[in-house]
């Protein structure tokens, strides 16, 4: 992975191997909000999204356990601070979904990622940013606040929570921090479903006290259960398999802005599947946000 740019110039075969294990990864994200709509009622926030952490942590870990993560003690602090940042992440972003709604919470969570990433990658010396990232990123972030504000514009909506944003703005700092930590181990050679592997695990180890802490009797209900399962395998397990894949082919920066992808599939599941409403004018940011994740991810002549 390139240090002189956030960004690279895509040839199809690299669109292959890096953004579109990412894009796909993304699809899967998109359902956790509506997902976590289905778990019993009075189960909180914060227990749903630890519970499919803790146990799709663990699987990640267990699908890696033969290639034990030999690291420096530089590289055990920044794993570590990984892994907090990802038990920080269902904390955060799962109670924002239960206060503003799945496709708020998504939009927000995921539209302020690619800026903290931006500015992160480029804080830690990974570069500074090239036209084409910030473009898109400046496209994507408009398309994700029309789509955000179009029910409050349009008058038919409840009042912004401002709780819930802030919470969901945590959110998208929290999957910036890991995401960092995640691209800089796998650039530095360690496998990809080692570092994921690890940094999960351990993750998976600091929520369970917030697993516990809220009880688990709603586990042991075919809806809970159900819910956790399809949290823990579809979108923890198998979309971090092929997030941390993506990241050996992209730049830490482009592949946060690709997971904008989720903010879209979040609002159609939210619309659909919830029955949450959205105006016109969210359905153009939702266009916006597809024209710029198409100007960051076409094919270019190396």
């Amino acid at each position: 992975m390139p240090n002189q740019t956030l960004t690279q110039s895509l040839s199809p075969a690299k669109t292959w191997r890096g953004p579109a294990p990412i894009l796909v990864a993304s699809v899967l994200w998109g359902s956790t909000g509506t997902a976590a709509s289905f778990a019993p009622d009075g189960t909180p926030a914060a227990a749903i999204g630890s519970a499919g952490l803790a146990l799709g942590g663990l699987l990640l870990f267990a699908s890696t356990r033969g290639n034990r993560l030999k690291c420096t003690r530089s590289e055990r602090w920044l794993l570590l601070l990984g892994a907090c940042a990802v038990a920080g992440y269902p904390v955060t972003f799962y109670p924002a979904v239960a206060r503003s709604g799945v496709a708020v919470a998504t939009v927000i969570a995921l539209g302020s990622a690619p800026v903290f990433a931006g500015l992160l990658s480029w804080i830690t010396g990974h570069g500074r940013p090239t036209a084409r990232w910030v473009l898109a990123t400046m496209v994507a972030v408009t398309g994700c606040a029309v789509l955000v504000l179009g029910p409050e514009i349009s008058g038919g909506a409840r009042p912004v929570d401002l709780v819930g944003i802030a919470l969901a703005a945590c959110g998208g700092l929290a999957y910036a921090v890991y995401s960092l930590v995640g691209g800089k181990l796998i650039a530095r050679g360690h496998a990809s479903g080692t570092v994921m592997g690890s940094m999960f695990g351990m993750a998976a180890v600091l929520v369970l006290p917030v697993v516990l802490g809220a009880g688990i009797g709603w586990l042991v209900t075919p809806r809970g259960a159900a819910v956790a399962l399809h949290l823990a395998v579809f979108t923890t397990f198998i979309a971090y398999t092929l997030f941390g894949y993506g990241l050996r082919h992209t730049g830490i920066a482009t592949a946060t802005t690709l997971t904008l992808t989720e903010s879209a599939v979040a609002a159609v599941l939210g619309v659909v599947v919830v029955g949450e409403r959205l105006p016109l004018m969210s359905w153009c940011g939702m266009a916006v946000l597809a024209a710029a994740l198409v100007l960051l991810t076409v094919p270019t002549r190396e």
